[in-house]
């Protein structure tokens, strides 16, 4: 029961595809709830009905449970659970993360795993602490590859087996887990050990573990971001390339009182009004919903009704390619996810060989807007005009003799000629009044155009109002002005 994995649609690095093991699939993005079976404030046949095509549930748990064990083995997890869809299992490496040890070893999990018909197996890897040093981190970076090999070895090839990244907050361990859990032959790789930087909001070394794993592993890999639950990161988690994310977040917020949005989290007794379109909102007012006796399963009904929107949202985004938009919106929401999008925006030139040519729009959100891939690509394209000797670039639209090409000028982007006016990105290419950003990033496209054209004399025409800024940024470059 091999996985693979088929991306579809994409924008950014994030992917739109299908997810599939055995004779199941899922579309991704997904988020894959988690399930205790001692806690369920919401059934697994529940979330069928709200669409839910996966879920994960803890192997370790149920191979400890006195409850749970024999009924397990007897009738399998799916029956059990009252669940048809795809089911993946954590093996005790949560508990081991922070209990410190497990009574299982990596064959037992794996084997238990099987037993129960679970249609992702994960093994004993160590979820290494992003305050762990380097040292330890090395060593226990090489007993989760000793557990990967492991199980190739004892459960071959097409066992549905996830090869877990490991490595810290080392990025060059990340690298090297992510070339060796590929080259192990694994389709299926979440990156593991995260949920600290998200719980303390560590953003910035967040976006740095996942482009440091997605450098070295294969383009084919479906890949899981372990422990990511908050609808205000999945934007930002997909345009990095993660397909799949999995928590308990939606249960465990609603046990604390607190209610979710796309943008952040609220205290329920801190709502005058409920904010959202789901059944639970729609059929409560903010005090009913504080008073119900049933609260917390309400607040989960509406935690989860909100997440899954989130998901439906960016999948939509992929399709529009509108993906980076997206991120910038809900970046905003808090100032440590801005830091995590900034920190993204430095790995641009990685994700531009990701990203698709042609989008229905681009919309300029600010001085983040010109860092994008959209620009990068842009502007590296331009070495491919051909020009003449001598060649005018007017910000304004005017016109000279003796110019054997005009170009007009439209920052971010920088120089097109005329033939381009109505072509991505030039065209669907929505900004406000200049600022700025956006004239100083459009002088690095003349730049670029300059450099790609050395026997070209590159001239420039631009108001007295934007010629201080592109003095600055074109010192060596000629302006000319139109006579009064």
């Amino acid at each position: 029961m091999a996985i693979a994995f088929e991306s579809l649609d994409s924008d950014c690095a994030g992917r739109a595809g299908k997810l599939t093991i055995g004779k199941k699939t899922v579309r991704t993005p997904a988020l894959l709830p988690v399930i205790n079976p001692h806690l369920q404030l919401v059934t697994p046949k529940e979330l069928r009905q709200m669409g839910v095509e996966a879920l994960i549930t803890n192997a370790y748990i149920f191979s400890q449970s006195q409850q749970y064990r024999e009924l397990a083995l007897a009738e399998g997890l799916h029956k059990l659970l009252d669940f048809d869809g795809v089911i993946m299992t954590d093996s005790g490496s949560f508990q081991l993360s922070v209990y410190g040890q497990v009574s299982i070893t990596n064959t037992e999990t794996l084997s238990f795993q099987r037993d129960i018909g679970s249609d992702i197996w994960v093994p004993l890897d160590i979820p290494t602490s992003p305050a762990s040093d380097r040292e330890t981190t090395e060593r226990e970076l090489a007993v989760t590859m000793q557990r990967l090999k492991e199980a190739r070895d004892v459960f071959g090839s097409d066992a549905p087996i996830a090869g877990p990244v490991q490595g810290g907050i080392f990025e060059d361990l990340r690298e090297r887990a992510g070339r060796e859990v590929s080259d192990l032959g694994f389709s299926f790789c979440p990156v593991g050990a995260v949920v600290p930087l998200m719980e303390s909001y560590r953003y910035r070394d967040l976006v740095s573990v996942v482009m440091a794993a997605k450098r070295t592993l294969a383009p084919s890999a479906c890949v899981h971001l372990f422990g990511a639950g908050h609808p205000a990161m999945f934007a930002l988690a997909t345009a990095m390339g993660c397909d799949l994310f999995d928590s308990a977040a939606y249960a465990l917020y609603a046990k604390d009182g607190r209610y979710l949005t796309s943008h952040g989290s609220y205290r329920i007794g801190e709502l005058a009004d409920l904010p959202c379109a789901c059944a639970v909102c729609r059929s409560h007012t903010a005090e009913e919903l504080r008073t119900a006796n049933d609260r917390e399963r309400l607040l989960a009904l509406h935690n989860l009704h909100v997440t899954l929107a989130e998901i439906a949202r960016i999948r939509q985004a992929i399709a529009d390619g509108t993906l980076w938009e997206l991120v910038d919106e809900r970046c905003r929401g808090h100032p440590q996810l801005l830091a995590g999008y900034r920190a993204l925006l430095g790995h641009v030139p990685a994700l531009e060989a990701h990203d698709r040519v042609s989008k229905r729009r681009f919309f300029y959100r600010g001085s983040e807007s010109c860092r994008r891939t959209e620009v990068l690509r842009y502007q590296r394209q331009l070495s491919r005009l051909n020009l003449g000797k001598n060649v005018l670039v007017s910000f304004d639209g005017s016109r000279a003799e003796g110019f054997d090409d005009i170009l007009h000028f439209k920052p971010p982007f920088g120089p097109y000629p005329a033939e381009l006016r109505e072509t991505f990105p030039i065209g669907p290419c929505e900004i406000p009044e200049w600022d700025e950003d956006m004239v100083r990033q459009g002088c690095v496209g003349i730049k670029s155009l300059a450099d790609s054209h050395p026997d070209s004399r590159i001239v420039l025409s631009c108001s007295h109002r934007w010629e201080p800024v592109v003095r600055k940024e074109l010192a060596t470059m000629e302006i000319w002005h139109a006579p009064l």
